[in-house]
């Protein structure tokens, strides 16, 4: 499988992934741009990519960024169609603003294949042992 990807800016980086083994592409920052503490934004990759049909694209945390600085993406899935500058959207659940800088990784992008069952309408669905017990019904 190839990943096409456009750049939007000359300064952007191309996703890579820094380790063979690795299942997610780094996406980083094409310039600088300061989340608040508490707030949300939108970082710029400066790349726009072409995700094959029948796959999703899918944007999550880079660990040490979440782990360390609590950061969190928003949003995260690109779908087949579309061809727009790739935007990674982020929450700074801290109380401490926190810069990226241009060409800093930002997040990962995983690339996975797509189901379309068809959907029917049913009066009733099939009994399991967990019914419809909901959050914390298996446990903490």
């Amino acid at each position: 499988m190839e990943l096409r990807v456009k750049k939007k800016d000359i300064d952007a980086k191309l996703p890579v992934f820094a380790h063979d083994s690795d299942a997610g592409a780094d996406l980083f920052s094409v310039r600088e741009f300061c989340i608040e503490g508490g707030q949300s934004g939108q970082v710029p990759t400066g790349i726009m990519i072409e995700i094959p049909v029948g796959h999703v694209g899918l944007i999550w945390d880079k660990s040490g960024l979440s782990h360390k600085a609590g950061l969190k993406t928003l949003g995260g899935v690109i779908d087949a169609g579309y061809r727009g500058e790739i935007l990674i959207g982020i929450l700074n659940t801290t109380l401490t603003p926190y810069t990226f800088l241009p060409g800093q990784k930002v997040a990962q992008l995983l690339i996975q294949k797509v189901e379309h069952p068809k959907i029917i309408e049913v009066t009733e669905l099939n009994e399991t042992a967990r019914g419809d017990g909901a959050f914390g019904s298996t446990g903490v």
